[in-house]
């Protein structure tokens, strides 16, 4: 799937294969299969937490709405993109919500 193709019903979950640290309070992250270096920063890394589990767009804004004092359009505006660099990495599995029915 393109990563432009990131809608609100998508589900969204870790791709595994990450070693995954807290440093003062940001989360690091390292591919086991590349050794390439990944910083998420403090919210990337709520992210990366509530995508432990497989979850949609929609869910993830919500979520995310309730814990910080932003306005969910503004907040997709800004998850979307991070969504959208997660999956170009291979980070993050995207997958129409279908597949889970």
């Amino acid at each position: 799937m393109s990563t432009a193709e990131i809608a609100a019903a998508n589900i969204i979950s870790q791709s595994p294969g990450y070693l995954v640290s807290d440093m003062d309070g940001e989360k690091v992250m390292l591919s086991i299969e590349t050794g390439k270096y990944y910083n998420l920063g403090q919210i990337g890394g709520r992210i990366w937490e509530l995508i432990a589990a497989p979850t949609s767009l929609t869910d993830l804004v919500g979520q995310l709405v309730e814990e910080y004092d932003i306005g969910p359009e503004a907040c997709e505006q800004q998850v979307h993109p991070f969504l959208n660099k997660l999956a170009a990495e291979g980070l993050i599995q995207v997958r129409s919500g279908h597949e889970l029915e």
